[in-house]
């Protein structure tokens, strides 16, 4: 796997995915940069976020749950010192659709956070506590 990451100006920088895909990276006014781009620790907890709902939607296909839409909210702390490195993070699961077994939903959770999940693991192993919630949305059958 490989990436570049190309200066700008003042603190913004563009990301390049060696699949070719870009994305801007931009500081706040206070660190000279304009907020015209994701942060880069941003970027690294919306990373954990699509590893691991990646997963879940996989295991959940696997298991043929009726899942209609899948989302994660992620919340993390900061330490207050340099660097500021993650010190918790909690990614709370919200899968909506027909019929969803709530073993099957649970399971597909826990593969992704204890098996599946290469950036949460690896952050985990690091150092950071990461604690794993979701809720079944049922939707109603028309």
């Amino acid at each position: 796997m490989k990436a570049k990451v190309k200066w700008v100006d003042n603190a913004m920088f563009l990301g390049e995915s060696g699949s070719g895909h870009s994305v801007v990276m931009d500081g706040p006014e206070s660190l000279g940069g304009r907020n015209m781009g994701i942060r880069p620790m941003e970027m690294l907890l919306i990373g954990m976020g699509g590893c691991a709902s990646f997963d879940v939607m996989s295991i959940l296909k696997k298991s043929r749950q009726n899942v209609t839409s899948c989302h994660a909210e992620l919340e993390a702390e900061r330490a207050d010192a340099v660097p500021a490195v993650f010190t918790t993070i909690n990614i709370h699961f919200a899968v909506k659709g027909r019929d969803l077994k709530e073993k099957q939903v649970r399971r597909a959770v826990e593969l992704s956070a204890e098996k599946y999940c290469s950036a949460s693991i690896m952050l985990n192993k690091a150092g950071v506590n990461i604690s794993h919630s979701y809720e079944i949305v049922t939707e109603d059958s028309q």
